[in-house]
């Protein structure tokens, strides 16, 4: 499955370049005929992070719930492909829809490091037009702000309500909807919480995972680029994560306390759901 991920990405490879050689730059524009995502498109230059290998199975909705709880629920990460229809939920999140709609309303950003312990409310309009931006190699996590979670749920409920949850559970647990949007080479250091799905609406994400008992070796203040650049070269065969790029219409199973880590690779809009022991069960 890994070789057949990274035939893909070869070819996703060959065409960019086969269009940038092709069509004139005086009659398009390249870079946003490529990575134009509803209009969260990343101008090629700007892409620092890559995709990388995918070692995490990749199911379709011809996994059943029997099976998920079995091989998966507490034992595994796993990929889903084609298991809901968000297509209605993308269209409202396009860069247009959401900026209508939303512009005016408070978002509360949180500092990209492992404890998120900075918060900064600015209106949403604000941050897609100030702050929004690729991610510089050399900025710390604690010094870049992010969009996700923490957010008033009464405001953002007319489009939540149009997300579609995949249709796998775990019993006695509820789920509860945290939306972001993040620039191109952004993301979360490794951090742990209980188990949930999180799945990509525009761009390309990364993600890196480790069972409870291996913990990683990371500073919790720098980003994810920086620990791609600087550590995870170095990693020996046994230190690899389990780690996987996904993208629109792709979703994550991570289980609970699983020492997760993501990568925005494109400007990225996604939504996570994270599932909890409901208080009667």
């Amino acid at each position: 499955m890994a070789a057949m991920r990274s035939f893909f990405l070869w070819i996703e490879a060959f065409f960019v370049l086969f269009v940038q050689l092709c069509v004139k730059s005086e009659d398009v524009d390249v870079h946003k005929l490529l990575y134009s995502n509803g209009g969260w498109y990343t101008d090629t230059e700007n892409l620092i992070a890559q995709p990388g290998p995918c070692n995490i199975d990749v199911r379709d909705d011809s996994l059943t719930q029997k099976e998920f709880l079995q091989k998966y629920a507490e034992k595994a990460p796993v990929i889903f492909r084609s298991v809901t229809d968000n297509s209605i939920f993308r269209k409202l999140c396009s860069k247009s829809s959401l900026v209508e709609n939303y512009g005016s309303k408070e978002v509360i950003l949180s500092s990209a490091n492992t404890y998120s312990y900075t918060k900064v409310p600015v209106s949403f309009q604000h941050y897609v037009e100030e702050i929004l931006r690729p991610q510089d190699a050399n900025t710390l996590g604690n010094e870049t702000l992010y969009l996700f979670g923490d957010q008033n749920y009464t405001e953002w409920e007319p489009l939540l309500d149009q997300y579609v949850q995949p249709p796998y559970y775990l019993p006695g647990h509820t789920g509860a909807l945290s939306f972001g949007l993040a620039g191109a080479g952004t993301g979360v250091p490794f951090h742990f919480h209980g188990p949930g799905f999180g799945e990509v609406i525009y761009g390309r994400k990364r993600w890196f995972l480790y069972p409870p008992d291996q913990q990683p070796a990371f500073n919790p203040n720098r980003t994810t680029l920086q620990w791609v650049m600087e550590k995870y070269p170095q990693l020996e065969e046994s230190e690899k994560p389990y780690e996987c790029t996904i993208g629109p219409g792709e979703v994550i199973y991570f289980p609970d306390r699983w020492w997760h880590g993501t990568l925005n690779i494109d400007t990225s809009v996604f939504i996570s759901t994270f599932l909890a022991m409901t208080p009667w069960a």
